[in-house]
Order: C-alpha cells, then sequence, then structure tokens
C-alpha cells in the first residue's frame, strides 16, 4: 500500500463519546434503548446521565413509539437499537410515529451489516437500507470512519428532521478528509482518477480505498467517493465522476436489492450513463455466517476481490471496444 492509514476506534465508540459528550451540555437529550446500554457503548452515559436515559428492554416498536412521543414533546431523542430489529420490528413505527408524523428522532442502528456475523441471519441487518429508503421523510447517513462519524452525529443533533445513523463494531482506521468537508447529503472524495470510480459507504469504504491503491500500483487510477449520505443522494457528485471514469463500481455492507448500488444504478439509467457498471454487495442467496472480515473476503468486499473485479471490468471494456 501506498499510504498508512492511522489507527482508530469503533464508530460506535465515537458516537458513544458524542452523544455523552452533548448530553452533557443539553440536558434535552435523551436516549432511548432496547437494552443495548452494553452493545450502544452507552454504559458511561447511563452512569452520569441516569435521567437521561430510557431503557424499554427488548420491545423496538414501544422504542420507537416513545422515541416519537420524547421528540414531539421537544427532546432530542436518540433511538438506539440494533439495526437488525430496529428496522424490521418496528418499520411501522418509523413510518407513521417519525416519518409520516415529521418527528425529529435519531434512530440509530448499532452493529449494522454484518458486524454480528457469526449469530447468522437472525442478527445480519441487510435490509435496512432497501426499506428504509423506500419512506419518505428520513435521512439516511452510514458513516466510514471516526470522522464522518463525528460530524454526522453532531449534525444529526443539529437537524430538526427524521434520520437513522448506521454504524458497525469494527475499529476504522483514518481515513483522508478535510476540516469541514463532511456534509450530510454530500458525498466525499477521497482520492481521484480517471479509470475507476468506487463509491462506497460505511466500513466497506475502507477496502474499496485499499483497492484503489492496489489499482495504482498497476498504473490503474481511481476516484474513491465515500457516499456517507444514501438518502438524499449526491447525485451531482455520482454524475461528475461516473462521466469522468471508464467505470463504476459501488461498494456496500447490504443486500444488492435497494441499496446504494441500486440507488446508483437507478440514478445513472436515468441520466444515460452507458459504461461498465458493477454492484458489489451481499448476494440474494442463503446467508454466510461468520466474521465481517470472513464474510466480506467471501463476497470479493476486500482490496483483493475490488482490485481483480476493476481489472477485469476495463479489459472487457477495451476488448468490447
Amino acid at each position: 500500500m501506498s499510504a498508512v492509514l492511522s489507527s482508530g476506534k469503533a464508530n460506535l465508540e465515537v458516537f458513544a463519546d458524542i452523544l455523552l459528550e452533548t448530553g452533557v451540555q443539553d440536558r434535552d437529550l435523551v436516549v432511548v434503548t432496547s437494552d443495548s446500554r452494553g452493545s450502544g457503548k452507552l454504559t458511561g452515559f447511563g452512569k452520569k446521565l441516569p435521567a437521561q436515559m430510557v431503557e424499554i428492554g427488548i420491545a423496538e416498536q414501544n422504542l420507537v413509539g416513545v422515541a416519537a412521543g420524547l421528540a414531539a414533546a421537544g427532546k432530542k431523542t436518540f433511538a438506539v437499537s440494533p439495526a437488525c430489529f430496529l428496522t424490521a420490528r418496528s418499520l411501522e413505527q418509523i413510518k407513521n410515529d417519525v416519518a409520516y408524523s415529521d418527528q425529529p428522532v435519531r434512530l440509530v442502528g448499532i452493529s449494522a451489516g454484518v458486524s454480528y456475523g457469526a449469530l447468522g441471519t437472525t442478527h445480519h441487518s441487510l435490509h435496512d437500507l432497501a426499506v428504509l429508503q423506500a419512506i419518505n421523510n428520513i435521512t439516511i447517513v452510514v458513516p466510514a470512519d471516526n470522522y464522518e462519524t463525528r460530524e454526522a452525529v453532531r449534525a444529526a443533533y443539529e437537524q430538526n428532521k427524521p434520520v437513522y445513523l448506521r454504524f458497525g463494531k469494527k475499529s476504522m482506521p483514518a481515513l483522508p478528509h478535510n476540516p469541514g468537508d463532511f456534509e450530510i447529503g454530500k458525498g466525499r472524495v477521497l482520492r481521484e482518477g480517471d479509470d475507476v470510480l468506487f463509491v462506497a459507504t460505511g466500513e466497506a469504504v475502507l477496502p474499496a480505498f485499499q483497492a484503489a491503491e492496489e489499482l495504482e500500483l498497476h498504473g490503474i487510477m481511481s476516484t474513491v467517493i465515500s457516499m456517507h449520505t444514501v438518502k438524499p443522494l449526491d447525485t451531482d457528485l455520482l454524475k461528475t465522476y461516473a462521466d469522468r471514469c471508464r467505470a463504476v463500481i459501488t461498494v456496500e455492507e447490504h443486500s444488492i436489492h435497494g441499496g446504494l448500488g441500486s440507488a446508483c444504478a437507478s440514478y445513472l439509467l436515468q441520466v444515460g450513463y452507458h459504461k461498465p457498471f458493477h454492484i458489489v454487495a451481499i448476494p440474494d442467496e442463503p446467508t454466510v455466517s461468520g466474521s465481517q472480515g470472513e464474510i466480506f473476503n467471501h463476497y470479493g468486499i476486500s482490496a483483493e476481490g475490488l482490485s481483480q473485479l476493476a481489472m477485469n471490468m476495463l479489459v472487457e471494456k477495451e476488448q468490447i471496444a
């Protein structure tokens, strides 16, 4: 690799740090959890600010309803629960109590994607981006590293609209950034090149960035976009670099159906894009269990898998041409 990325915390830990820091300053900030004090890294918050935490138990529908009620009463509410349960068991409450009712609840899906990989399909959250994209009036943000997490949590706190924040469990190295370059609804360009465009979100941004560095060793220059906001999608940025590059690869820790790749494909097709395009995600097949790293490697969400895919796409393009 041509660059060394500095190590960092899990994004979920950074989320908890910012939440505690903000909660000390604002007594109207309230955390509602579904038996997730430990898994949500909220033990410190609960000890220091017990009056600002509501523990519902394993009852996600009640969790979202209570969070919406607190938001309606003027509280800055964060509803924290494993993503797999938050966006499945309580989908109706998210749709009606939060989005339709326009209550500014910050829904926080923890241990998302295949973070709970070894626990199998019941604990995989590969549907959440799809179902939430189909609901009007909710912003979807999936931070890639600690920097994006800090900025996303602060922005969600200030935003008086429904938002879904999605976090995994893995410690994430710091990706390149410039101070002040984070804005909800605007993707971040981590590096530029005219051969391949990688559009990735969340913890899948890291392998895309590493693949771009590997490709550079072969003389292939890549653009990498961290599309932290899946909805609304930064279509202007997407089109600018899709037009410039020879092929597009989207990368995500989600089903191939209804996630970032589907959103990018839908938009690009409608504006006449005709170059090679590939979605790298979890295919529609029986779930594979294992660690997140093992599942990523199995499906090619890795530096090696993505760089090989990119080279194959470019070769095929030249052969067709």
